[in-house]
This record gives structure tokens, C-alpha cells and sequence, in this order.
């Protein structure tokens, strides 16, 4: 699911709802969260899995509501925004992740998830979230490159400024991505179409 960056709730864009928004106008608020809520989410569940994304997000919007005042820009600027507070968010808790396995002395019950077959697996679940299993396989940069580009929507150099890198190189590790989806989804290509049309959207060919 790509970014809508058209219209919002049937009237207005993005852009207006987001300087509605910051002018303290709550159903401008709710409108932006609408159309933002859903991509921002499933960019979470990337980087730590879908049991907890939804409080990721949940904390990510808490401190963009606490810290709207510190904000000023348009749409584009505001998905930027939040979500590098929703990547350092998720960040936080891949450290405390980290640390809690490092501190832990027995390991002895710790169970290791078997390698899936991704291909299986995506042909048996026609979803988005079958897609987003197929897309945390990626390497992480490449992982992450590709939701914030074809999923997201977001400008190679915003992307950048997330991940704290130059737009070529996220528009690089973007391509690669893309390259080792087309793959895994050209596997199958008769049972996969619905997976594929997931990511599919206006332009995403040639990445910005």
C-alpha cells in the first residue's frame, strides 16, 4: 500500500490536511492519521515483526502529537518526519532486544525459527502480509529502502534523511531489493500476482 497523495477523506489534500493538522484543527489530525496510519505500520512490522508493530506505532504517534509544535512542512516532510521517529522507536527496541539476549546466561530453551520457504509461503498466504514476510527476508538496508520507496512513496533524498544516508545509496539498496522481489515473485508468477500488485504503483518502476 503506497502513500495516497491525493485526496483525504474526499476533500482537501494531504498538504491541507497537514497545515490544518499543526494549526491544532483535530479532524485535520484524524484525516492525516488515516491515510498515514496503515504504511506506517507495515513499514514497522519490517523491522520488528507484526506482534509489535501496533505498539511501536501506537508510542511513534504519542511522541508526534507531543512534538507537533517542533514541526513545520507539508505532507511529504510530515511522513518523513514521523517516520524516523517510528524507525528510532523500533530502533530502541532492537537494542533492548539485543541486551536482553546478551544478558540472559541460559539460552538452552531459546527456540531458533526454521528458515521459511518464502515462495510457499507466499503463494499459500495472498496478502499483504504474506508480501511483507517475503520483503523482512531482504537484507535490512534493503528492507527498509524499499518500503520507505515503493511502499511508502517517500523522495529517494527524504528516504535518505530517515535512514541517515545519501539518496544514492538508498536509491542502490532499493533497486537490489526490488530485484530479489521480482525473483521470489517471478518464482510463481501465476499464483503471485496478487502479492506482486501489492507493491505495484505509479512510478515505482523506476525508483526515484
Amino acid at each position: 500500500m503506497a502513500w495516497n497523495h491525493g485526496v483525504v477523506s474526499g476533500e482537501g489534500s494531504l498538504d491541507d490536511a497537514v497545515q490544518r493538522m499543526c494549526a491544532g484543527e483535530a479532524e485535520a489530525f484524524r484525516a492525516v492519521y488515516r491515510v498515514v496510519h496503515a504504511p506506517l505500520l507495515r513499514y514497522l512490522e519490517v523491522l520488528v515483526g507484526r506482534e509489535e508493530a501496533e505498539d511501536v506505532a501506537s508510542e511513534t504517534w504519542g511522541q508526534a502529537v507531543r512534538d507537533l509544535h517542533r514541526f513545520s512542512g507539508d505532507a511529504d516532510g510530515f511522513r518523513g518526519w514521523i517516520t524516523t521517529i517510528g524507525r528510532h522507536r523500533a530502533l530502541d527496541l532492537l537494542r533492548l532486544r539485543s541486551r536482553r539476549i546478551q544478558v540472559d546466561q541460559d539460552l538452552i530453551g531459546v527456540e531458533v525459527a526454521d528458515p521459511v520457504d518464502l515462495e510457499v509461503r507466499v503463494a499459500e498466504v495472498l496478502t499483504t502480509e504474506a508480501a511483507l514476510d517475503v520483503i523482512r527476508s531482504l537484507p535490512r538496508d534493503q528492507a527498509e529502502a524499499v518500503m520507505l520507496r515503493a511502499v511508502m512513496g517517500l523522495d529517494a533524498k527524504t528516504a535518505g534523511a530517515v535512514l541517515g544516508k545519501r539518496p544514492g545509496a538508498v536509491r542502490s539498496a532499493a533497486q537490489r531489493g526490488l530485484r530479489s522481489l521480482e525473483r521470489v515473485l517471478d518464482a510463481r508468477p501465476d499464483s503471485l500476482l496478487d502479492v506482486r500488485d501489492t507493491f505495484r504503483r505509479s512510478g515505482a518502476e523506476g525508483v526515484r
